[in-house]
């Protein structure tokens, strides 16, 4: 079974972290490394389809179309917005409990001064297409 972990920042549970570009680079440098080894050790089992972090919303376009007019492209989010999407994993994973376990290490991820940032990871499966010969 797929899964799509998200990962999004804003809505964090610990008190007083602040924005990534506002951390120490060894900060900086721990929660990258972190991630780079989570990474590995998934992609060692098998369990790794891809993994990748996003822009920010400043440089976010959402396109509105319906099908016969040019296309609205709309600037992202405004600045004030509190969450955002900030990366994602695809895992191909034997079980809900598994794709759960590696959200629960993602979220511990560290932060400012090693403690674990507590980022709030939404695990959603990813479906198929319907049989056509259904």
């Amino acid at each position: 079974m797929r899964y799509m972990l998200l990962q999004a920042y804003g809505g964090v549970e610990l008190e007083g972290c602040v924005p990534m570009t506002e951390w120490a680079p060894k900060d900086v440098r721990a929660h990258i490394d972190f991630q780079h080894a989570l990474n590995a050790e998934l992609l060692d089992s098998g369990e790794l389809v891809d993994a990748q972090g996003l822009a920010g919303p400043d440089v976010a376009k959402f396109v509105v179309s319906d099908g016969l007019n040019p296309p609205k492209i709309i600037d992202g989010p405004y600045p004030e917005s509190k969450e955002l999407l900030a990366g994602y994993r695809l895992v191909d994973v034997d079980s809900l409990d598994r794709a759960l376990e590696i959200a629960a290490r993602s979220s511990a991820a560290p932060g400012p001064g090693g403690v674990p940032i507590q980022q709030q990871i939404e695990v959603r499966q990813v479906l198929g297409a319907p049989d056509p010969e259904v």
